[in-house]
């Protein structure tokens, strides 16, 4: 019998413990395999370790423990993977905070720490590892306190050895069939945290500046090389048009040209003045250039269509704001970049790494502008303006509302930085393509990339709700190569080692002014590190590249493993004048003949004391990310785990949010089909799921995203102290539509002092509305066991002891498990929760058991309904309330039931 009341707090960590101890959870692969079992697989979107989950968790989380468990209950052999992500630049910037928090050594401290050859790197990862379990461990206690269904035995971690292999051979083969390459480019530059950002990490901001229109003084460059300026009687000469009247534009002063700009201070990398061609102003300019105040740099004035034309009366407002002059800075503006591409512009990079004007980091000709140097972008801002009036170089101030990108992680302006960065080629068809004609056919907009019939994995991946097919569809149309590289510690390490050759002094080459085609000593180096690989048994496990065409050069060696790792360390310590003896028996277990030890010693003298270098640099946290469907079960080992792989994947469906459908979505599908092409990328491979599945964002009240500093979030655990797990999961589900977020009243629990919304209670009244209803039902089915036991009809009731009310209930039952069974297969959460809160609540409480509450004790008949209705409706609810159904289940099993003949109502 119940108890008079469900307690969640005494009942859920029971049943837990139940779970864990009967390893409920846990997939098979082998019936898979072998063909006796249906495979049903999903993969947690895997929580960052940065901090403990939200409620937004919750509702993802409680969605797909909806779908492993009810694909269970159909006899699926069900796999939910779940795990954690490394979050690279997120863990590493939250735990530098909390060091400098706790008044501790940070990372500004454990980098000069390394600078100085005191293992500093390793140091600062150790304390972000003890962060990681500490988060990690919190993140699975909450998951297993929702009740998530997950194959904990299987629990994977991002940067776990198994993911870190699967990192590497994909890095490897990318690298190796020319998608990943290296190249120094304008890049979204955070100065906070000192790293590069991919395009989709860039969160654009309205924000309150200004137009500066400033003054540039014309001059001539004269057959001796020097400049003179230019008058304004000379510009009209040339037919300059519409020349003002007035005494600033008289005949003997100095003419200039006026630009507007945002960004005052990068006129310190100007190299050049754009206007457009079909300006009237654009003839009479021709030839001529502008001297920069301060810096004194002459620069020429270029024609380019990309320049906006002034025009005061458009509503365009880059028109209105213009002057139809346009100074070009390819070092800090990506458009200016471009134009710097068309024009061969020089590029002067005027600011160093934390955004301060810097004369450091290629800029020379400083002059009289050494002022700026060592001010922060903003003070360097209002300087330039304060010198530029002070020569009468200011011709107007106007205020602007305008966007700016920011970083997603410091929420401070990025800056446009030119930088070496590692690239995944993403435009290339066997990425771009492969993903693009994934997308079933249903759900294309465009003709381009056309799914082909009979490949594999075309026209199969699906969104629900349809319109995110659009979000996915325009983001590969508008595609741009995928920076990769993060200025990080925490993270995979890029696995590649750069060698430069030395020159004729032998010191390493900087003279970068000298240019000439590749040296023989470089290929030959190359050619020899090959015969070392190859006499090592490490032929396929680097693969060595010539990067660059002049003195620059230098060898590019990427490792796919750690032993390819250790041939570098032997080959770094012979050639540094280590004893040859302790080299060799140190590597012993590498090289392995004669010949691999000759070839080492000869390599080392032609390497004369120039050590390989491994790249300082880690992966975007979403490369790694972007195999998780694959890494988790072992990819690229064949047969790994016992088959998970091949049982397994690819998955069924992808649940999560669509903010990230660029971020990770799109890359899972280029990396998965790309990866497991069986033709090395003529063909596609398999996708990672078939179905992606967008769910709603759970916000307050008032329609803002939950989050700490505006104090509006609710912890998932707090909801479930007071309310239960199943009370949070039902109420999440019940709000989760496909045309609309959640919106979640935030209140204060006066009571605990913690957030939590009244919204829960629906959940809670409707778990205390089961409780009841089967404590009704299985105590009247209890009194009424002596009474079917002694009746000729025990062995099986008949519709003909059924009465209305009878045929009635198990009529809407039957029609609740159909609607049921139809929202599951199209991720309708709330249709399934709504269904279920009709057939109990109103159905069978409301109606069938007030009907049948004065005959049900002498009545077989409705006995055996309140007993297969109740069966029914605790299979159906179970998905979404495992815990109370699960308490109720003990209890109802061990019930002797008169069964009704012919009927089959669960799910």
């Amino acid at each position: 019998m119940l108890d008079r009341t469900y307690q969640p707090s005494q009942q859920e960590p029971r049943i837990r413990e139940k779970w864990l101890a009967a390893n409920a959870f846990h997939a098979d692969p082998v019936p898979v395999n072998q063909g006796t079992a249906r495979a049903y697989s999903i993969v947690i979107p895997p929580p960052n370790v940065t901090a403990a989950l939200h409620l937004g968790h919750a509702l993802n989380n409680t969605i797909q423990d909806v779908l492993t468990r009810a694909h269970r209950m159909m006899c699926f052999e069900t796999l939910w993977m779940p795990g954690t992500d490394h979050a690279g630049i997120a863990t590493q910037t939250v735990v530098d905070k909390r060091l400098k928090a706790e008044g501790k050594k940070a990372l500004a401290d454990y980098k000069k720490m390394e600078a100085e050859g005191a293992n500093g790197r390793e140091q600062f990862v150790g304390l972000v590892q003890a962060w990681k379990d500490e988060y990690e461990r919190a993140i699975t206690n909450q998951l297993e306190a929702m009740g998530c269904s997950c194959d904990w035995e299987r629990q994977r971690f991002t940067m776990d050895e198994t993911c870190a292999r699967a990192v590497r051979e994909a890095f490897f083969r990318l690298f190796r069939d020319g998608l990943i390459y290296r190249g120094k480019r304008l890049v979204n530059w955070d100065p906070v945290t000192r790293t590069a950002l991919a395009d989709d990490e860039v969160e654009m901001r309205e924000v309150d500046g200004n137009f500066y229109y400033l003054r540039y003084p014309l001059v001539r460059k004269t057959k001796d090389g020097q400049t003179q300026p230019v008058t304004w009687s000379e510009l009209a000469a040339l037919g300059y048009p519409d020349i003002p009247r007035d005494d600033a534009h008289g005949g003997d002063e100095r003419a200039w040209i006026a630009v507007a700009t945002t960004r005052p201070e990068t006129y310190l990398g100007d190299t050049a003045v754009a206007i457009n061609p079909k300006d009237a102003r654009a003839t009479a300019l021709e030839g001529l250039f502008v001297e920069l105040p301060l810096v004194g740099r002459v620069i020429p004035i270029i024609t380019d269509d990309y320049v906006v034309m002034a025009d005061p009366e458009s509503g365009d407002a880059k028109a209105k704001f213009a002057t139809g002059f346009l100074k070009v800075t390819p070092a800090h503006d990506p458009n200016d970049y471009e134009i710097g591409q068309r024009h061969g512009l020089a590029k002067i990079n005027v600011m160093a790494d934390d955004a301060s004007i810097s004369d450091k980091h290629g800029w020379e000709d400083v002059g009289d502008a050494h002022i700026f140097v060592g001010l922060s972008r903003e003070e360097a801002r209002k300087k330039v303006v304060m010198e530029f009036k002070a020569r009468g170089l200011v011709e107007e101030v106007r205020p602007h509302r305008h966007s700016v990108g920011h970083s997603y992680r410091s929420h401070v302006a990025i800056e446009p930085y030119l930088s070496d960065q590692w690239y995944v080629k993403v435009t290339d068809d066997r990425l771009r393509g492969f993903a693009q004609r994934a997308l079933a056919n249903d759900q294309r907009s465009t003709e381009t990339h056309v799914p082909q019939k009979g490949v594999e994995g075309d026209g199969e991946l699906r969104f629900y709700p349809a319109r995110y097919a659009k979000t996915y569809e325009t983001w590969h149309d508008n595609l741009r190569d995928w920076c990769i590289s993060r200025q990080l510690w925490w993270g995979h390490r890029v696995p590649v080692w750069a060698w430069y050759p030395h020159d004729d002094f032998g010191g390493a080459a900087k003279d970068f002014s000298i240019t000439e085609g590749p040296s023989a000593r470089l290929k030959k180096t190359a050619s020899l590190l090959e015969m070392v690989a190859e006499a090592c048994g490490l032929s396929g496990s680097i693969f060595v590249r010539c990067d660059g065409d002049d003195i620059q050069s230098r060898l590019l060696v990427c490792s796919a493993n750690e032993e390819a790792d250790r041939l570098f360390q032997a080959v770094d310590e012979m050639a540094r004048g280590g004893d040859d003896s302790a080299v060799l028996t140190k590597y012993s277990d590498l090289l392995r003949s004669d010949n691999a030890a000759s070839l080492l010693r000869e390599f080392a003298e032609t390497e004369d004391g120039t050590p390989f270098q491994q790249d300082p640099d880690v992966l975007d946290t979403w490369f790694s990310s972007a195999l998780w469907p694959m890494s988790t079960m072992g990819w690229p080992q064949d047969g790994a785990f016992d088959g998970l792989l091949e049982a397994f994947n690819p998955t069924n469906v992808l649940c999560t949010a669509r903010e990230i459908i660029t971020l990770w979505v799109s890359r899972m599908v280029m990396f998965q089909r790309y990866l497991t092409s069986p033709d090395g990328g003529k063909t596609p491979g398999t996708l990672p799921f078939g179905d992606v599945f967008i769910h709603a964002m759970i916000q307050d009240g008032e329609g803002r995203k939950m989050s700490k500093s505006l104090g509006n979030g609710v912890d998932p655990l707090d909801i479930i102290a007071t309310h239960g797990s199943d009370a949070m999961r039902f109420t999440l589900c019940n709000m989760t539509t496909q045309t609309q977020d959640v919106r979640m009243p935030v209140e204060r629990d006066e009571r605990t002092g913690k957030n939590t919304s009244p919204k829960f209670d629906i959940g809670r009244n409707f778990v205390t509305k089961l409780w009841n209803a089967a404590k009704f039902a299985m105590m009247k089915i209890e009194d009424g066991q002596p009474a079917w036991a002694k009746s000729p009809s025990k062995h099986g009731v008949t519709f003909n002891d059924l009465t209305l009310p009878d045929v009635w209930i198990l009529s809407r039952c039957a029609q609740t498990v159909a609607k049921v069974n139809e929202a599951l297969k199209n991720y309708e959460f709330s249709v399934y929760a709504q269904a279920m809160y009709d057939l109990l609540w109103r159905d069978y409480c409301d109606w069938y058991l007030e009907a049948v509450k004065p005959t049900v004790a002498e009545s077989v008949g409705q006995q055996s309904v309140l007993r297969a209705v109740l069966d029914s409706v605790l299979r159906l609810l179970h998905p979404i309330m495992p815990y109370v159904t699960e308490a109720i289940w003990e209890a109802f099993s061990k019930i002797e039931r008169a069964p009704i003949r012919g009927l089959e109502l669960a799910p």
